[in-house]
């Protein structure tokens, strides 16, 4: 494998350099290759999800294909104005002379993606990437082999293989990839080189209801009538909740209801299935805060409610705790509202929805502190994998003579002018009718 990926990354190297993927065309084919996969094995993609997630095709369309097709088009339909520079506004001390802002590929980037959804993880960063012109090398989860082997069967067929690759492998393959020098890294923190990167790393993302009318009680009544409204009264009696990735989470999610002070507070569900790897929607009143369920992200079907007397008690208890990937809550006041926004910090803000702001291309979506740092979507994918270089093109018309040696007390006077901004004062003390900036 080492040879591989020496072979690999020489070939990505000498292709971004040969400057074949800053080329509109090869932008716009990749893309629309990309729509292929989505398109012509929208089947095949939704019995990966099933085999290594248990997803129904409903859900798996509307959360990794279905989103991921209208980003593509997205981009599609942007990539020109995207691609073109911007002029920038000059103070007089440039003058004369103009200035843009020109967006280039890094060069060969990295995307390392995550199992609980590995063709939205793996494909959307890769929309950015592709757009902004960089050569690639997924590296999809190992925990989901059928997704992953999915990717590198069709990206292999699909794309351009001489400057799109995907590795697959475990933690082993991750590290090798890391002694390599990768112009951005996305979705991960490990790297041993003085690399960009962008950051996905999620955290629990507190969900704040108001009580809309009802009592807090009742509101949990709400939501055992909706868990079995949706998903049916038990374990084996829906095809429309998903399985637990493997043995090793389903376990780690049995030791957090396992504990004897969180058991005592589950109000709803608890039942575990270790043979087809299923946990039912499990909802818990008020665990202790220190319980490890409180403390780690979850990646299951648990749902701790914590009681407050008054939900403007909930902005203290955000503030307490790790800044979220995402904040949602459910409330019609206005005031609580600006509250939330402006004492708290996370990568979004969402009332009376959830999870919306990810499928929306015209908003950057991304974390803050230690969920993450950097954003994507839209054209902030493009932006992501793309530098904005400044190109300043002066004239040889006219030359600032006081901007040289010698020095004396009316080029100091200018020069305060020009950095000033005072134009009227500069052109008095050009012509001699004053003699102080």
């Amino acid at each position: 494998m080492e040879t591989n990926l020496e072979a690999d990354f020489k070939e990505l190297r000498q292709v971004f350099n040969s400057g074949k993927t800053k080329e509109s065309s090869w932008r716009i084919s990749q893309l629309h290759g990309l729509l292929h996969i989505l398109e012509d094995r929208e089947d095949d993609i939704s019995m990966a999800l099933k085999q290594d997630l248990g997803k129904h095709h409903v859900e798996a369309y509307r959360d990794e294909i279905g989103t991921v097709v209208k980003s593509v088009n997205y981009a599609l339909k942007n990539l020109n104005q995207w691609m073109a520079g911007k002029k920038a506004s000059l103070p007089l001390a440039a003058f004369p002379s103009t200035a843009e802002l020109l967006p280039e590929p890094l060069g060969v980037v990295l995307i390392i993606s995550s199992w609980n959804f590995p063709f939205g993880l793996s494909l959307e960063p890769m929309i950015g990437a592709i757009a902004a012109g960089n050569a690639i090398v997924l590296k999809p989860s190992e925990l989901a082999p059928s997704c992953s082997s999915f990717l590198a069967e069709t990206i292999r067929d699909y794309l351009d293989n001489s400057a799109i690759k995907v590795i697959e492998g475990g933690s082993a393959t991750g590290e090798r990839l890391l002694e390599h020098k990768f112009d951005k890294i996305f979705f991960t923190a490990a790297a041993q080189h003085l690399t960009p990167v962008t950051l996905e790393l999620g955290g629990k993302c507190p969900a704040v209801v108001d009580s809309l009318s009802v009592s807090g009680d009742a509101n949990v009544e709400l939501l055992k009538k909706y868990v079995t409204q949706f998903y049916g009264d038990g374990p084996k009696g829906s095809h429309s909740m998903s399985n637990i990735i493997n043995k090793k989470h389903f376990s780690r999610l049995k030791s957090l209801l396992d504990e004897p002070r969180v058991k005592s507070s589950i109000v709803h569900g608890g039942l575990l299935d270790e043979e087809s790897l299923f946990i039912w929607p499990t909802i818990l009143v008020d665990p202790p805060l220190d319980a490890a369920i409180m403390t780690e992200e979850i990646f299951g079907p648990l749902l701790p409610v914590i009681t407050l007397e008054r939900i403007e008690e909930s902005i203290e208890f955000i503030r307490a705790r790790p800044k979220p990937l995402a904040l949602y809550a459910f409330t019609k006041n206005g005031n609580f509202q600006k509250g939330l926004i402006s004492e708290t910090s996370s990568g979004s803000v969402m009332f009376n929805d959830v999870i919306l702001q990810y499928a929306v291309d015209t908003l950057p979506f991304g974390g803050v502190g230690e969920s993450g740092f950097g954003r994507y979507h839209g054209k902030y994918s493009f932006e992501n994998f793309s530098h904005e270089k400044v190109v300043l093109t002066r004239s040889f018309f006219i030359d600032f003579w006081f901007r040289y040696p010698p020095w004396d007390d009316k080029k100091l006077q200018l020069i305060k002018s020009g950095l000033r901004f005072d134009y009227l004062g500069f052109l008095l003390i050009a012509l001699g009718l004053k003699s102080k900036a």
